[in-house]
């Protein structure tokens, strides 16, 4: 059973809806609505009087009307907080079905509260197609945004004036999965900055439209961290010589991405097709580099 949305998201999606006071079945009746989804028939009733879900759920929905209104939830037949993620969306997708809810818009800002939250897990619902002029939803996988380098990038930049770092780095991480485009362009001017703000610390001079591989190679040998600086005593000296020469080569492939999907210059028809992943790569790269270059000159200043 495939579940990489946790009960955490689950939980904090049906919060909001109720919190929201949405009328989670829209202009159905909850028997319509859940007979869109399950057989009701081929479910046991937990009720000794009836013989399946269907006239469980009416005699405690309708004709008593004595169960909570979020039961659905906590019960074990549907096992929406802990089932399988394919379940779970199909149900939140149904929830905006132009046939369960009228208003477009109603179904679209419905749509946003889902995706607020089923981001953290690395989904989303997105619209598949439409029908009479309505969207229709579908759940579909993206991967998480947030990298392992962000947060250490965030950490090391924690005391530096927000609107060359923070922001930069915060549209970064939300851009990765809607905006794969402006997320490898601001990789590429985050890792500038970073090379700025340790030359400008360290007096080095530089001009203002140096290029990225410049200023990645003046830092690098700012911090000593050139091959031929490396001891041939070192341990492993072969080895930390072939990654620190490689330092180039992955600023060299940022700014690349960046010339031909990014957001500084103008795009061919090339960057049609560019997936988050790609962005992933781009900022991944950029916040190892980051986050090394950083870690290396706070380390030299103590």
């Amino acid at each position: 059973m495939d579940t990489k949305i946790t009960e955490v998201t689950r939980r904090d999606i049906i919060d909001s809806i109720f919190l929201e006071e949405i009328e989670l079945y829209g202009r159905l009746e909850e028997i319509e609505f859940l007979s869109r989804i399950w057989d009701l028939e081929s479910l046991e009733s937990f009720d000794g009087r009836f013989n399946n879900a269907e006239q469980d759920i009416w005699q405690h929905t309708v004709n008593n009307n004595d169960w909570p209104i979020d039961w659905i939830f906590d019960d074990p037949r549907f096992n929406l907080i802990r089932g399988d993620d394919e379940t779970f969306l199909r149900f939140l997708c149904e929830t905006i079905h132009p046939v369960v809810r009228q208003d477009i818009h109603e179904a679209q800002q419905l749509c946003e509260l889902y995706n607020k939250h089923l981001k953290n897990d690395g989904y989303q619902i997105i619209e598949k197609g439409q029908i009479s002029k309505k969207p229709i939803f579908k759940g579909q996988f993206i991967g998480t945004s947030i990298l392992p380098g962000i947060p250490l990038v965030q950490e090391l930049f924690s005391g530096i004036d927000d609107e060359y770092i923070s922001k930069p780095l915060e549209r970064m991480e939300k851009a990765i999965n809607h905006d794969p485009e402006l997320a490898i362009g601001t990789a590429k001017e985050s890792v500038e900055t970073c090379c700025k703000s340790i030359l400008e610390e360290c007096n080095i001079q530089f001009t203002k439209k140096e290029k990225l591989t410049k200023l990645v190679k003046l830092t690098v040998k700012q911090l000593e961290l050139t091959p031929e600086d490396i001891p041939d005593k070192a341990k492993a000296s072969d080895t930390i010589k072939n990654l620190l020469s490689n330092l180039a080569t992955i600023t060299q492939g940022i700014a690349e991405l960046r010339n031909h999907y990014g957001t500084g210059h103008g795009k061919s028809n090339s960057s049609k097709g560019l997936q988050p992943r790609h962005a992933k790569l781009a900022v991944g790269a950029a916040s190892t580099l980051i986050v090394f270059l950083s870690e290396t000159h706070k380390h030299r200043k103590t």
